[in-house]
């Protein structure tokens, strides 16, 4: 795709008389600079609408239009007065869905299309009606390249003077992890790191990887979770161990990668039986290839407000591409998409289903996306068609190996011996057990035993194990349509 210089872009569109112009970038800084050349190029006044000054002129004379503070009254004023300027809103809330404000939109972007002039819509993922959509230009602004990162950090090397001690190597990792931040953002943060100690070196890396979580996150519906958790940590599931550690050679080797043009790795979608490792092996691979795990909570995206629930949606996913190299982990995503909210909900679940499967196919940051669903019959065959991820894996009940492993790791991490049971009747015990059945035994037990201050025994486990009925006995019918349902569409994950 070739580089777009927005500057030229926007100055075509406003001699082509485009009445409405969004910028889509999260940059305002940039956009202010763009904006400002273009209005001095073209001699028009430049107006910056705020919601507690309303319409005010920047440059030269200021000025500031009363009455004007609400969206609605400023356009329709911008409509009546037919002057021809730049008038730009910072898009931030759900403004645009108010009653009234589209049509006086549209009034407004033909009342300047057809003098000189636009009303300029400045944000990020701004949807807009088909209505207005086909009265709209919309101009992405992009993300500051390498270069433009290594001259900020030059310039403020420059201005701070401090004591350098980077390695080329390392002033290439501390630009890649700019990569997705603003200037503003990535300006400031430099400067933070720099002013904390007057040096920028290798231990700075760590604090701006961070910083830049921290800055990016709070703005979005995405969680950072910690991964403590590696895949020795999964037990059994050794194809899907395979396979993962196969396309970790890429983060190891990018330079022959790219060599042999390898994309990123798009993703996986698990399926299974709930509590047999799914969700534990979305951070065992973070943690495995060293890169961030970000959680994306389903229920967190919908909003009660027309529009909202896919800002959010396309916030979380943009968010993500700011974060990245990183791992999304979307759990029991057939929460989002399930099949029957189509005609339920006004078509929302198939918008969003739409967004996400685009974004799937389409993103170019490498952002890997590990999903999770318990619930076969609820999750849209466009989402487990071929293609959408790299692979979909299906995650049965742990055979007797794969459980005596479990009864071993879950001992030795409650600060028991494993050498004092004996693990193969413990693991004939549990026939049909999920893994974190077994982990639930071993707390009940460990439970009971602090009780009677007393040591645990091999009959304390087997009295928890023989009170307690499994997913398998109570959901048998379930786990059946699972099993048949993931025959010849999924690679079983062990």
């Amino acid at each position: 795709m070739p580089d777009i210089d927005p500057a030229a872009e926007l100055d075509v569109l406003v001699r082509s008389r485009y009445g409405i112009i969004v910028l889509d970038t999260p940059d305002e800084a940039q956009a202010d600079t763009l904006l400002r050349g273009i209005a001095t190029r073209h001699s028009l006044p430049l107006w910056l609408w705020s919601r507690h000054a309303g319409l005010r002129r920047v440059g030269g004379s200021e000025t500031q239009l009363a009455d004007t503070a609400q969206p609605l009254a400023a356009l329709q004023r911008i409509a009546a007065d037919t002057a021809e300027g730049l008038f730009v809103f910072p898009v931030h809330e759900a403004w645009l869905d108010d009653s009234g404000v589209p049509s006086a939109l549209k009034e407004a972007g033909t009342a300047l299309g057809q003098v000189r002039g636009a009303v300029i819509l400045l944000g990020e993922g701004i949807r807009l009606s088909p209505a207005l959509g086909r009265e709209a230009a919309v101009l992405p602004i992009p993300a500051p390249t390498e270069a433009e990162y290594r001259d900020l950090l030059r310039r403020v090397v420059r201005d701070l003077q401090p004591q350098i001690e980077l390695t080329p190597e390392r002033t290439a990792e501390l630009l890649a992890l700019l990569k997705g931040l603003t200037r503003n953002e990535a300006r400031r943060l430099i400067t933070r790191v720099i002013l904390d100690d007057g040096r920028l070196d290798a231990g700075d890396l760590e604090r701006v990887a961070t910083a830049k979580r921290q800055s990016v996150l709070q703005e979005s519906l995405l969680e950072y979770s910690s991964a403590e958790e590696t895949l020795a940590d999964v037990a059994g599931l050794a194809r899907l161990k395979g396979w993962l550690q196969s396309r970790q050679a890429l983060l190891r080797a990018p330079e022959k990668a790219a060599q042999y043009r390898l994309p990123f790795p798009r993703g996986i979608l698990l399926l299974g039986v709930p509590g047999c490792g799914k969700s534990l092996s979305a951070k065992a691979v973070a943690r495995e290839w060293a890169l961030p795990l970000l959680r994306l909570e389903v229920s967190r995206i919908y909003n009660k407000y027309v529009g909202e629930t896919e800002r959010n949606l396309h916030r979380a996913m943009r968010s993500a591409e700011r974060i990245a190299p990183a791992v999304l982990w979307i759990d029991e995503i057939e929460k989002a998409f399930a099949i029957e909210g189509g005609s339920d909900d006004g078509g929302l679940s198939l918008r969003l289903l739409g967004t996400f499967l685009s974004w799937l196919q389409e993103r170019e940051q490498p952002v890997f996306v590990v999903a999770t669903a318990n619930d076969i019959e609820r999750l849209p065959p466009e989402l487990v068609r071929k293609g959408r991820f790299d692979e979909v894996f299906f995650v049965d009940l742990p055979g007797p190996e794969e459980r005596r492993a479990i009864f071993a790791m879950q001992l030795r991490r409650r600060a028991q011996d494993p050498a004092r049971f004996n693990l193969p009747g413990l693991a004939s015990a549990t026939e049909g057990w999920s893994g974190a059945e077994i982990e639930q035994a071993v707390v009940g037990a460990l439970y009971t035993c602090l009780a009677r201050d007393e040591a645990l025994e091999e009959t304390g486990l087997l009295w928890e194990i023989d009170r307690t009925r499994p997913l398998s006995e109570t959901m048998r019918e379930r786990i059946a349509a699972l099993r048949a349902w993931a025959e010849g569409r999924a690679v079983p994950a062990s």
